[in-house]
């Protein structure tokens, strides 16, 4: 292999051109032969006993030269990019300008690579952090969830349906006289104001008594998910079958011996007291990293590279796949739900992914200027601490987590550390 130029075209885009001397491309057209030549069929030979020149004189010189070239190709792509130093951030778009027996081959490689950062004042960088004073209408909320769970389910049947009674209906709802699909329900519960519902439904069906059969005529919201039904009213034949309420218990000792690891009320309200103290200051902090690092992404002006927004993009959507096939559902299921196509869902996550490509770029460019590294130690630990969160030994990790990516992390981390301590909180 032979680079015989590497010139800078554009911002971003470098253009490669290799060659491969006859001698080397000769010996991959003889490999690419023998690899054939067994499923080489012609009439009045053997299967497989056909000779290279024999088949070259029938499908041609170059019946074996896509194939040689292609395996000359990604080794010998790589030590050109290795020669130039070169940061590719996307495969190269590789045309074959020339190729013979007699000159070899001659490739030319249009290279997308890193942009070039600058970033400076990532020292000293203010930015709000108050953390939030817990009050004791905070404390009280976390109580009622103990009162809550221990609440008593008490039935009606001398009054009318209010908001906050939980309800049991049959309901079947109608466009005109057409009954639509997805639209009857039967025993259905119902928390009265819980917003389960189409906005209005649930309004009326307070004041009605058990047994009472009524219309609820509702409008579907215009950003309704099942895009037919958007916009269009609806008339739901209603019937009501049972109401119910949470009767909450009072908060005593006895229902906090009961509920809790703890002894006293007081004795629980200090405990909550103080996680909620510890919650607040962690969200303090995030919200403080957060606004740092928002800095950090607006201070990135350099052209970058489409795709590796594209990339992002990508990688996000196949994170959110996950999550769907998780939970039983696919993404084309998810597009009917929601009336989105795969463009349109795409464009979703592209401020997102714009913002978190500069922010890795930046945080690249601070470990680069202060020499950050990732210490064996650091590593290690990193390493365990995974094995134990998915509770595998180190070295299966190892061989599931691209190492070269997983230290360029732990740099990225110490560069988010470095601007953290560095930072004034305002």
């Amino acid at each position: 292999m032979s680079l015989k130029s590497s010139t800078k075209t554009d911002v971003n885009t470098t253009e490669l051109v290799i060659s491969i001397d006859p001698v080397a491309f000769e010996a991959a057209v003889e490999q690419e032969y023998q690899r054939q030549k067994k499923n080489i069929q012609l009439k009045g030979f053997r299967k497989g006993k056909v000779s290279r020149k024999i088949a070259e004189q029938q499908f041609g010189e170059g019946a074996f030269y896509e194939g040689a070239i292609n395996s000359l190709l990604g080794p010998e792509l790589d030590a050109a990019v290795t020669e130039t130093g070169l940061q590719l951030v996307d495969r190269p778009n590789v045309e074959v300008t020339s190729v013979s027996k007699a000159e070899g081959v001659e490739i030319l490689a249009v290279c997308v690579t890193k942009p070039v950062v600058e970033i400076s004042d990532y020292k000293g960088m203010k930015a709000a952090k108050e953390v939030k004073e817990i009050t004791e209408e905070d404390i009280d909320k976390q109580i009622d969830i103990i009162r809550k769970k221990n609440a008593r389910i008490v039935s009606v049947d001398d009054r009318a349906a209010q908001l906050e009674d939980e309800v049991i209906i049959d309901f079947e709802g109608f466009f005109g006289d057409e009954a639509f699909e997805g639209g009857k329900g039967e025993d259905h519960p119902l928390r009265l104001g819980s917003g389960q519902f189409i906005p209005g439904f649930e309004d009326q069906i307070v004041g009605h008594n058990i047994g009472d059969e009524f219309d609820v005529t509702v409008t579907f919201p215009e950003d309704y998910q099942m895009t037919d039904y958007a916009g269009k009213e609806a008339v739901f034949k209603v019937k009501l079958k049972a109401i119910s309420y949470e009767e909450l218990p009072e908060i005593d000792d006895e229902l906090i011996k009961d509920a809790t690891e703890f002894e006293t009320v007081a004795d629980y309200r200090e405990d909550i007291k103080t996680k909620l103290e510890e919650a607040a200051v962690n969200q303090a902090e995030a919200s403080f990293e957060n606004a740092l690092m928002e800095q950090l992404v607006a201070k990135i002006d350099c052209p970058i590279p489409n795709c590796m927004y594209e990339q992002r993009i990508d990688a996000l959507m196949r994170s959110f796949e996950q999550q769907l096939q998780s939970q039983g559902m696919d993404i084309n299921l998810y597009f009917q739900y929601t009336g989105m196509d795969m463009d349109s869902f795409r464009e979703t996550y592209r401020d997102r992914a714009v913002n978190e490509v500069k922010l890795r770029l930046a945080l690249e460019k601070i470990a680069e200027l202060e020499n950050l590294e990732a210490t064996e130690e650091d590593i290690n630990n990193g390493l365990a601490e995974v094995a134990a969160a998915n509770k595998m030994d180190v070295e299966m990790v190892k061989r599931f987590i691209p190492m070269n990516d997983y230290v360029a992390d732990l740099k990225v981390q110490k560069a988010v550390d470095l601007v953290m301590e560095n930072a004034v909180a305002e």
